[in-house]
């Protein structure tokens, strides 16, 4: 008997995709064909794509694109290792001093990927003495790298500062706290409640990160972020985001102190024994900033169709929560049915990504829709029709 073969082919998670499938409404691994674009091609089919987080539309810009190939016949397509050893080019400690300055800190760091960024900060910072804080919708990477770390974890339950509260009264004074949160919350969409976390940080002598990941080119001046957006950069001692999302490309980054960075520069095993992002990654990413920061319009049109999808979705009796970005859920609350409409609007023409349990409560599933920068009105409502339509037919909107 092959033990390992037969806990791997049961589970939950494994027999909701497999209830999925002999519905006939299983929803992953969609193959693309075509570039990743406000529509894209599936099965020689074109769908409007209302489930990419490139909130800018940067992965088809003609200047990324360029910068990219530039980079590749430069430098190649691969770093053959670390940067703590033979992989550092100039164009990595180019774009770590463009971030720490763009966000006003001393220094930043480069990593492969945005969850490593957390995986390896987040496990290295803190000892067996101290404290994480961490809000209990935060992304899976702050919830790995914090299972990595030895340090007492305390949740508090989301955007509930009185919880937050609470918990820090457990910590001992004179041991380190620190307080984790997601600036945009990836699934939710709502913002953090930074003023009154950085408010409790100093009452209780804590210290902040923040994961930038989805308010990076979206919130704050020229798409600084959340921490920005309130005018509260100076007060967050670390931020992270990700190149995946706004900047166009694959990777990720921590800014902060001279001190607390150097310390991860030289600790963090995430990044010190990962190879480092790839020449094209890099260049990739920093031409996207650089279009992020000269482009303001980009982000003022995602904010205008965005103000414009919140209105129609809660004018149709939508139930989205507290969302008030790019990313808007469409609370479903039935995991059978999240998939089906998924499958029915994916017939219409309209990609959506679904969430279901166990990623979420089975009470709590949701459609995940998201808005691009090169999205058109038109093709807003035309995927705005097909959705009322489909969620009508499936009972899922108030008669």
């Amino acid at each position: 008997m092959n033990l390992l073969v037969e806990k791997l082919s049961a589970g939950k998670i494994i027999e909701t995709a497999q209830h999925a499938k002999e519905l006939g409404i299983y929803p992953y691994f969609r193959v693309i064909e075509s570039d990743q674009d406000t529509e894209v091609t599936i099965n020689g089919k074109k769908v409007l794509m209302f489930g990419s987080n490139a909130y800018l539309g940067l992965t088809n810009h003609p200047k990324v694109k360029k910068a990219a190939i530039q980079a590749i016949e430069k430098y190649g397509t691969g770093m053959a290792g670390s940067r703590y050893l033979n992989g550092t080019l100039d164009i990595h400690v180019a774009l770590e001093k463009k971030i720490a300055e763009f966000l006003g800190k001393e220094d930043a760091i480069i990593y492969s990927t945005g969850f490593q960024v957390n995986l390896g900060v987040i496990s290295c910072l803190t000892g067996r003495e101290d404290y994480i804080l961490w809000d209990e919708l935060d992304h899976a990477s702050i919830i790995e790298g914090h299972r990595l770390s030895f340090s007492q974890k305390l949740k508090f339950r989301h955007n509930d500062m009185n919880s937050l509260e609470q918990q820090l009264q457990k910590c001992a004074p004179d041991k380190i706290k620190l307080i984790v949160v997601d600036g945009v919350f990836s699934m939710e969409g709502d913002v953090t409640n930074l003023p009154e976390i950085i408010r409790l940080a100093k009452k209780y002598n804590a210290n902040v990160m923040v994961d930038e990941a989805h308010g990076l080119g979206v919130l704050g001046n020229q798409g600084r972020g959340v921490c920005d957006h309130f005018g509260l950069l100076p007060e967050v001692d670390l931020v992270m985001a990700t190149f995946s999302k706004s900047l166009a490309s694959i990777g990720g980054f921590i800014a902060g102190s001279k001190p607390v960075i150097n310390y991860i520069r030289h600790t963090s095993r995430a990044y010190i024994f990962s190879a480092s992002n790839t020449p094209a990654a890099t260049a990739a990413a920093s031409a996207a900033m650089d279009i992020m920061i000269d482009e303001p319009e980009r982000i003022q049109h995602l904010w205008d169709l965005t103000h414009y999808a919140l209105k129609c979705f809660r004018d149709m009796g939508c139930e989205i929560g507290n969302t008030s970005t790019p990313i808007i859920p469409l609370f479903i609350r039935d995991n059978d049915m999240t998939f089906s409409i998924t499958k029915n609007l994916f017939e219409q023409g309209v990609f959506v990504n679904p969430v279901v349990a166990p990623a979420v409560a089975p009470t709590d599933t949701l459609i995940r829709f998201s808005l691009m920068a090169t999205h058109t009105f038109e093709q807003l409502d035309c995927a705005l029709e097909k959705i009322e339509k489909c969620l009508r037919q499936a009972g899922a909107l108030p008669s």
